[in-house]
Formats: C-alpha cells, sequence, structure tokens
C-alpha cells in the first residue's frame, strides 16, 4: 500500500510541475515561496553588458536574469536556480538544475544580476517559454537564508546573419552605372529598421592598410531605408556610380555600415564591404558608311571609331536588309578594335533574286567582347545608294570583238612587213 502512495504522490509533483512549465507561470510555482525582498526585471540571452541572438543547437550559452533589491537592508550570497523546459539543460550537464551565483553583495535599492549557461537542443523552435527561477540570499546583519520565486517567459530569438553582395559585379570606367547591391537575412530571426550608409573612413580600426579605394569614384546615393527583412529573404536597392580611369581593370570596394534591431531589440551595427570588378570602357560609333565599286563589285565601306580606353576583342561587321531591301546578309571579321585608329570595314553586295538599285535602308552590327568576354552588340541604321554598273546593259559591247581584232591585225601586218623585207635582201 505505502509503495501505491508514493508513487501517486510523485506523480502529481511531477505533473503540477509540467503545469508550471507550459502555463509560463500561471499556477503554483514547483518551489515554495516566502519572502519578497527582492524583484524580477529581466531575462534573456547574453550577459549584462549584451544581449545576444540564439537559435537551435547552441551550445554553453549565457542566460541573464536581473533583479532588483527592493528590501530595506543589503544582501549577500546570492545563489540562483533556474528551472527551464524540456530541451535545455546546464552547460555542465549535471542534473536539470541550472545553477549560479553572483559574485557581489547588492545593495539596497540597486539592481543585480545572475548569469547561467545553457544548451540548447536542435529541435528547440524559435518562440517563447516559460521559466521559473529560484533565489537564495541573506540580509547583512542577519542569519538565516530567505528564497524568492519568480516565474517568467524568455524567448529563443534566432539568429540573424547579414549579408551583402552585388547583383552584377561589374562596373565600367568612364561612365556611371546603374547598379543594384542585394542585402539577405540568411539566418532565423527578423531584423527591422535597415538603414544603410556609405561609410567615409578608408582604413580599418586595426591596420594602416586601406581597405577601401572610394576616394575619387562618385556615389550619388549615399544613405537606404530598407524597413524589415524576414528570415531567409532579401532586399535590393539601387546605387549609381561613376568609376574614374585609374580604377580600370581593379576592384572597387565600396565599404557599407548597415544598423538594423535585433530580435532582442537591441540596435546593432555591422560593416559590410561589396566588391566590384572595373572593366575598361569601350564606346564604338560608325561613320563614313558609302557604297563604292570595286573590281566589278560594289562595296559597302565604313569605319569604326573607339572612343574610350580598352580594345574591342573579336570584331565582327555585318550588313542586314531593311525594309523592302533584298541585300543579303554579309558578314566581315575585324578582329580587334582598337581605342588609336579607325577600323576600316568592306562588304559585297549581294541580292536575293533579281538587282534593286538606287536606295536601301540597311542595318550594320557590329558584334565584339570586352575583357570578361561578354558579347556586345552595336547597330547602325543607314541609307545606301546602290547605283547601276557601267557595264550593265542589254546591248552587246563591241568593243570585247573590236580590240582583239585591231591587236591581231597588227601583229599580221607586221609579221608580213618583216619577210617582205627580208625576201626583198635576199633577191639584191
Amino acid at each position: 500500500m505505502l509503495p501505491i502512495f508514493a508513487f501517486f504522490l510523485l506523480s502529481l509533483t511531477f505533473d503540477d510541475t509540467y503545469a508550471q512549465i507550459q502555463n509560463g507561470g500561471f499556477g503554483d510555482s514547483p518551489f515554495e515561496r516566502d519572502f519578497g525582498d527582492v524583484k524580477f526585471l529581466d531575462a534573456y540571452f547574453g550577459t549584462l553588458d549584451k544581449k545576444i541572438e540564439i537559435e537551435s543547437g547552441d551550445k554553453n550559452v549565457p542566460f541573464t536574469v536581473v533583479f532588483a533589491n527592493v528590501g530595506s537592508q543589503d544582501i549577500t550570497g546570492i545563489r540562483g536556480q533556474l528551472l527551464l523546459p524540456f530541451g535545455f539543460s546546464p552547460s555542465d550537464g549535471l542534473g536539470t538544475m541550472i545553477r549560479a551565483d553572483s559574485d557581489s553583495n547588492s545593495s539596497a535599492g540597486e539592481h543585480f544580476h545572475l548569469t547561467f549557461f545553457v544548451n540548447i537542443e536542435k529541435n528547440i523552435e524559435i518562440q517563447q517559454y516559460p521559466a521559473t527561477v529560484k533565489l537564495d540570499y541573506s540580509r547583512l546583519r542577519e542569519s538565516g537564508i530567505r528564497t524568492s520565486f519568480t516565474d517568467f517567459d524568455f524567448k529563443v530569438t534566432g539568429d540573424s546573419i547579414i549579408n551583402v553582395k552585388a547583383v552584377n559585379p561589374f562596373l565600367t570606367s568612364l561612365k556611371f552605372n546603374n547598379i543594384k547591391i542585394e542585402i539577405s537575412n540568411d539566418g532565423t530571426a527578423p531584423i527591422s529598421n535597415v538603414d544603410i550608409i556609405v561609410k567615409n573612413t578608408q582604413t580599418t580600426t586595426t591596420t594602416t592598410t586601406s581597405t577601401t579605394n572610394i576616394e575619387n569614384v562618385i556615389i550619388l546615393e549615399s544613405n537606404w531605408d530598407i524597413g524589415n527583412i524576414e528570415p531567409k529573404s532579401l532586399q535590393t536597392f539601387p546605387v549609381t556610380v561613376y568609376v574614374p580611369e585609374n580604377l580600370k581593370d581593379d576592384t572597387l570596394r565600396i565599404p557599407l555600415s548597415i544598423s538594423y534591431y535585433n530580435a532582442q531589440g537591441d540596435k546593432q551595427t555591422v560593416e559590410k564591404i561589396v566588391d566590384f570588378f572595373v572593366k575598361g570602357l569601350i564606346e564604338l560609333k560608325i561613320f563614313n558608311v558609302d557604297v563604292i565599286e570595286l573590281s566589278g563589285t560594289q562595296m559597302v565601306i565604313g569605319e569604326i571609331i573607339n572612343e574610350g580606353n580598352e580594345d574591342g576583342l573579336f570584331g565582327f561587321v555585318s550588313i542586314d536588309s531593311k525594309g523592302d531591301s533584298n541585300i543579303i546578309s554579309t558578314t566581315q571579321f575585324i578582329d580587334e578594335i582598337e581605342i588609336d585608329a579607325p577600323v576600316p570595314f568592306n562588304l559585297p553586295i549581294e541580292f536575293d533574286g533579281e538587282a534593286k538599285y538606287g536606295e536601301h535602308d540597311v542595318t550594320i552590327t557590329v558584334r565584339y567582347k570586352d575583357s570578361i568576354r561578354d558579347e556586345i552588340f552595336l547597330t547602325h541604321d543607314s541609307t545606301i545608294f546602290i547605283e547601276k554598273p557601267s557595264n550593265d546593259n542589254n546591248e552587246f559591247d563591241f568593243t570585247i570583238i573590236i580590240i582583239p581584232i585591231f591587236i591581231i591585225s597588227g601583229i599580221i601586218f607586221y609579221i608580213l612587213r618583216k619577210r617582205k623585207n627580208t625576201e626583198s635582201k635576199i633577191i639584191d
């Protein structure tokens, strides 16, 4: 009979403890309550000076509980025991109760704190949980130990992870670049009131080595209010950047200062650097487009000039018909398009069907690659005039026969005359 009664009593005790934890402090505490000389103020993951974000699977995490000494006397010998739900355990792995001692006394009217160290299991969800803390202490000039109990809620916040990168990591020198930068929250906790500014400092605080090179770079915007970023999501913001010529083929490093409020409600500031590769400028123009006749073939000619600071690579020029033109598409390889001299091109004119003379609307396309092997197209619409060739008619050209006849006649006359002179000398 006695063992059955003991088992029943143990079951009631466990049920009361479980209900206390599950109800977040409502109902009876698993500890007995006596005195009220201390008042609970706050509980959070982190130390007294700094709250921290945590997530499931974290180990040896500081958990701080802050109290106020509301009694009329100083207290000493402060010891605490923390009871957390299933899934939280002491970092030393001993038992289920998490213990901490205060290193100093607490004067009347002042606050004090206890820091516990906790392991968090991997299956713990990001939400609020109930907890209970037992506090033992002694009053100065008074014998005996007093005990205080507090039920409270705490939050597993998740962890915010801020990253930034360029959507397109390439800039072109000697021009304004309209680009986008991506800021992402790769963690499990939301962040709010995100504000981003371009930093003015050019060196780190721990070394004199330059970490950025934006001294002569023009950035039209310098501040962006992003708002909130949920976990595992991102936002982009636009930036307009002018890069000088001296940064061609170099990496531009733009320093950003990002401030936000984390899941603990504390303002945080992190510093990030966004890297861009600066390409040279290839600025092509097509001019002097015309039609000439060369060796009986009519050709579309023209020139390409590169007004940038970098050569175009693997260049091709093509001509395509527009409207009712029946010119067949033709392509010519022109190789490099250098910056120091115009590059000529000449494309033979061929017709799809019967030749049409007069005006033709055409499109001239220059295809080339830049230093990172991106293919670029430049198009130029033009109207050319094709004249009818001088020997293109239906009448027979008698000069084709007359000229050879004159030549042959001259040769025969010369041979006969020479033979006659030879015969005359023999007779004499």
